[in-house]
């Protein structure tokens, strides 16, 4: 049986009030994956702590020092790494070699380099998609899965924010989005923005790709407001090129629905699900989905928020999980 947990009680701190202090690395380097791959992989925390791996989203997002703030230094060992392609990564913005196969076995080369047994799995979003992805091809190599934002990467999530559902919400940015693109092409959007973040003209690349990346981090939060903003041009490259090459080949899982299928593996393993109630990219139900399908599964709906990481509720929620894991973990 499932266990949920459902709207905590309102009255949330400010989030960057119960993140752990800035830590600097104690271990950085580029880690040669093949295929022409190098990944940037970081340590923080405590070197004999509890293995922990973050998974960012995206695809394509990178990590952010802000990341490593969710976890307490002294208990916790922390990992992180730039999937192929983003961040410090190289080479940048390659979709090259790049699928979800090759990013669980870039996890698995990461982990054997640090002589790690088992390790928790804290990703959101597409870190959760990668997380459970991983979790389902091994198992045994994870103690534990603390998820945000559920994404289970099915043609409905796809088609809900890529195909209208979020635009119902939104009309005013969905019109931004889907207005560079000729009428006669916008019943399939993701194929509509590949022709063009692909087509080797740096000009159209780079508009294309701020528009792809600007819709969805406009509604990332719900203290956004709804406001469009405007993405770097180089993270947006990386991001949209990645996240939409991903997205067209819908994430190269085997059939539409793989996760839930393949969730009777995780059977054994705590997980964690920290769900904003109105998250507009990966609405709830997903993870609602996720929950009943997996035995060990905790979710905890968080009202007012939406699905950024750094929403205030979503990141007390993920903070208490992981110092109470940590506690748990610690034990004789």
């Amino acid at each position: 049986m499932y266990r949920q947990i459902m709207d905590r009680a309102a009255g949330q701190k400010r989030a960057g009030a119960l993140l752990y202090p800035s830590i600097a690395p104690f271990d950085q380097r580029m880690l040669d994956v093949g295929d022409g791959h190098s990944i940037y992989v970081e340590q923080c925390g405590r070197p004999d702590g509890i293995p922990v791996v973050v998974l960012h989203g995206g695809p394509g997002g990178g990590c952010s020092p802000a990341m490593r703030r969710y976890f307490d230094p002294a208990v916790y060992r922390v990992v992180l790494f730039d999937q192929r392609g983003c961040g410090r990564s190289r080479p940048y913005a390659s979709v090259t070699a790049n699928t979800t196969w090759d990013l669980v076995a870039d996890i698995e080369r990461i982990r054997c380099l640090f002589g790690i047994e088992r390790w928790a799995a804290f990703g959101g979003s597409w870190g959760a998609t990668l997380a459970l992805v991983y979790a389902e091809t091994h198992p045994e190599r994870v103690s534990a899965l603390i998820l945000r934002g559920v994404f289970l990467m099915t043609r409905a999530e796809l088609d809900w924010f890529y195909g209208g559902g979020a635009g119902a919400f939104w009309p005013d940015l969905w019109r931004h989005f889907t207005e560079p693109v000729p009428e006669a092409e916008r019943g399939d959007l993701i194929a509509a923005y590949h022709r063009r973040l692909f087509c080797g003209d740096a000009s159209v690349e780079a508009r294309f790709a701020r528009s792809w990346a600007n819709w969805e981090n406009a509604l990332a939060s719900i203290s956004n407001e709804g406001v469009l903003g405007d993405a770097p041009g180089d993270y947006a490259r990386a991001f949209a090129r990645i996240e939409n090459h991903y997205f067209h080949h819908d994430g190269f899982l085997e059939q539409n629905g793989q996760i839930l299928r393949d969730a009777h593996r995780l059977r054994g393993i705590p997980t964690k699900i920290v769900q904003g109630r109105y998250d507009m990219i990966c609405p709830p139900v997903s993870a609602w989905k996720l929950c009943q399908a997996i035995p060990d599964a905790e979710i905890r709906m968080i009202p007012l928020a939406g699905h950024a990481l750094s929403e205030p509720g979503i990141s007390a929620e993920l903070v208490r999980i992981m110092d109470a894991l940590g506690a748990e973990l610690s034990r004789p």
